[in-house]
């Protein structure tokens, strides 16, 4: 609730300061100008301050980079143009507005100086990139990977599987893929496949999974599969009945049958960032797994404004890297892996 509520003021406070900004470049504002400089230089101040930890924690999302340098690039012209034509007082009031905006930008950099491009975003430094599957435990771990989303969301990543230990004492992979829904896949197999395709990182739980919730992870993995069957069965069964019914030729209906497979992949949820109980978006069924095991996450999917409409809020797999339930493997991870397994072969980065 206390995200939500906070959500909720920080969009509205967005929402008005656009609005503000846009009133201010159509003259419409009732100040005089250089008061409406520094007026909106300055409110635009307070709330990137406000969100500048929270910005700077979520640096790998291309929203949170444009909310630090739309504003500062706004804010500077905003108090420069203060200094330029303001009174003396108002000369002061911008060039402290241009010394914040200033400090902001280089804290800014400095914060990006943790950062390396890996594929078409910012992955820390010291991330381990691409560990073998033998550094997997199984209990949990969030694998996320690059791919084809991550190449349309220019962002490091873009697709999530979770590692689950099965009763063959093999790890796993569980997620939804476009093309065939929910599916577990064996994890050194899709492992050598992302390695070879692009990257890969995994995040481990701070809080280690108890035995019950270990002894629970097979059946739970069972009873996602199968949900997702029935609703893949049910679904395709009432597009049959719909397409059968045009009055279409059948040569034409074979067609659209075709190309209209249900595959039980949540596509409305890739862009609305909802959550179901039988059909899901890769990271939706990640998800899906960690809160039917009560382990607490962030929230996701809230909806535009933080008022739980899921719409215009699709859950994006970079934002894992943020989330405080996790820690990402790292290269001192590395280091002790390898110090513990010398034989064991480490992917290429």
């Amino acid at each position: 609730m206390l995200y939500r509520l906070q959500k909720i003021a920080t969009s509205a406070a967005y929402l008005l300061l656009i609005w503000l900004t846009w009133q201010w470049f159509h003259g419409n504002l009732e100040w005089s100008f250089s008061i409406s400089c520094v007026l909106v230089s300055g409110l635009w101040i307070g709330l990137t301050v406000w969100e500048l930890g929270h910005l700077f924690r979520t640096y790998f999302d291309v929203f949170s980079r444009a909310k630090i340098l739309v504003p500062v690039g706004l804010g500077l012209l905003l108090s420069g143009l203060a200094v330029w034509h303001g009174a003396t007082e108002l000369k002061v009031i911008g060039g402290v507005e241009l010394a914040v905006w200033l400090g902001v930008y280089i804290s800014y950099r400095r914060n990006k100086a943790k950062y390396r491009i890996q594929g078409h975003g910012p992955m820390p430094k010291n991330a381990w990139i691409n560990p073998p599957v033998e550094a997997l435990n199984g209990d949990l771990e969030l694998i996320l990977t690059s791919g084809n989303m991550a190449n349309r969301l220019h962002e490091t990543v873009g697709h999530g599987e979770v590692a689950v230990r099965m009763p063959d004492g093999k790890v796993w992979l569980l997620s939804s893929y476009m093309e065939k829904g929910t599916v577990l896949q064996d994890a050194a197999r899709v492992a050598n496949g992302l390695a070879r395709r692009g990257h890969y990182v995994v995040l481990r739980l701070n809080k280690p999974i108890t035995e019950t919730q270990r002894a629970m992870v097979p059946h739970l993995v069972n009873i996602l599969l199968e949900q997702n069957c029935n609703w893949r069965s049910a679904a395709q069964a009432r597009r049959e009945r719909m397409i059968n019914a045009l009055p279409l030729p059948k040569s034409w209906k074979a067609k659209i049958h075709k190309k209209l497979r249900v595959t039980g992949y949540d596509w409305l949820g890739l862009f609305i960032g909802q959550r179901n109980r039988d059909h899901w978006t890769c990271i939706g069924i990640c998800l899906e797994v960690y809160h039917r095991l009560g382990i607490k996450t962030n929230e996701y999917g809230t909806g535009m404004l933080g008022l739980g409409t899921g719409v215009l809020d699709p859950i994006k797999p970079a934002r894992f890297l943020s989330d405080p339930a996790f820690r990402l493997l790292t290269e001192d991870d590395r280091r002790a892996f390898e110090a513990a397994h010398p034989k064991t072969p480490v992917a290429a980065k």
